[in-house]
Order: structure tokens, then C-alpha cells, then sequence
């Protein structure tokens, strides 16, 4: 174990593009392989019931992801799971261990992302937030996407631009990019480029940031 016996050195790895947990969110999935069902049976007798999403990258992973604690699982008759995770912390990736189990383990560092099991989060000051949801609708509007823009208001700064930066049709890199922004404003402003790179013709999502 490490720091002070709060976080275990090594976690299951669920390799998933596209799919990124920021601090402080939740992330649903739907579990149906065999490999990661054995997974979340095995997650399941642990204390810390934590999973690592990280995203691959070429022939390997990438280097950050997001260790999140099974809050909720369900089973559906025929065996697939639903499961929910939490976000504890992000992660640096040490080393990948293979062979002991049929999905992928990772030893893990955690001391760079001390932030984000912080009780609170520093406020951005910078954040012009009715110019920002302005532009988002804007960009929701072109792609005939749909939100909940009541809950899209009320949420706190932090909560909005993670969420948007989890669920939005945004490329591997940029979600990657996203989630190793090393603070709020720093995600926010990267965030708020994107949208804008976007009304203005700049390509495919897939492209943004190439």
C-alpha cells in the first residue's frame, strides 16, 4: 500500500478509448466480457474496490487514467453487469503487469494528482461561464445533441466542464488531453478552445487537436 495506506500500488486496468473519468464524477459502464466480468467479480472482494480507466494508445496505454471505487452494480439476467465507478484520483502508469489474470494490472503512482482528493476545489476566477454555456449551445445545436440544461446550470463549475469533458463526441486525444489538464482552468480554458475551434469549421472532433 501507499499514502499512508489509503491507495493500493497496483489496481485492474479497463483499456476503453474514449472513455475518461474526471475528478470527482461518476462513469457508468456496461460489463459483458468475460475477462472484465472476472474482473469486477475480483474488484468486488477487495477493500478498495477500484478500477483504473485509461485509454490505449497505439499498441500500448496511455500513461494517466482515472482510478474510480464501484459504487453500484447490478446484474442483468443473462450476466452482464452494470456497474458505476467514482472517481478517487487520477494515476501515472509505472508499469503494466500481465499474466497473473485475464485482464491487464497496472502498478500506479499516485503523488502527482494529490489534488484531486482535495476537500475542495480552487476557484477559477477566469471562468466567463454564461460566454462558455453560450458556445456550448451553440456547439450542442449544430450537432443536434441534446442536454439537461437546467442540471447543466446548476452544476458547480468543476462538475460542468468534467462532465462535459467525459460526455462529449470529442476525440481519444483530446479526451486524453482533457484529463491531463492539470487543473480546473487549465481543463476549462482547453475545453472552451475546443468548442470554439469547432464552430469555426476547424474539422472533425476527431481532429481538434492534431
Amino acid at each position: 500500500m501507499s499514502l499512508r495506506g489509503t491507495l493500493p500500488d497496483t489496481i485492474p486496468l479497463f483499456p476503453l478509448p474514449g472513455a475518461v473519468l474526471l475528478p470527482r464524477t461518476r462513469l457508468p459502464l456496461h460489463i459483458f466480457e468475460p475477462r472484465y466480468l472476472q474482473m469486477v467479480d475480483d474488484v468486488l472482494k477487495t477493500g478498495d474496490r477500484m478500477i483504473g480507466m485509461i485509454q490505449p494508445n497505439g499498441d500500448g496505454l496511455a500513461t494517466v487514467g482515472t482510478a474510480g471505487r464501484i459504487t453500484m452494480f447490478s446484474e442483468a439476467d443473462d450476466g452482464r453487469l452494470m456497474i458505476s465507478l467514482r472517481a478517487v484520483s487520477r494515476f501515472r502508469l509505472a508499469e503494466r503487469i500481465e499474466g497473473f489474470t485475464p485482464y491487464l494490472r497496472g502498478r500506479i503512482e499516485w503523488s502527482e494528482f494529490r489534488s484531486d482528493r482535495a476537500g475542495s476545489v480552487p476557484p477559477d476566477p477566469a471562468f466567463d461561464r454564461p460566454g462558455f454555456i453560450e458556445r456550448l449551445r451553440r456547439y450542442m445545436d449544430e450537432r443536434e445533441l441534446s442536454t439537461d440544461w437546467n442540471a447543466a446550470e446548476e452544476a458547480d463549475d468543476e462538475l460542468l466542464v468534467n462532465s462535459l469533458s467525459m460526455l462529449l463526441p470529442l476525440g481519444v486525444e483530446e479526451k486524453q488531453a482533457l484529463l491531463e489538464a492539470p487543473d480546473l482552468p487549465a481543463r476549462r480554458e482547453m475545453l472552451d478552445g475546443l468548442l470554439e475551434y469547432a464552430l469555426h469549421g476547424g474539422g472533425d472532433d476527431e481532429e481538434m487537436l492534431h
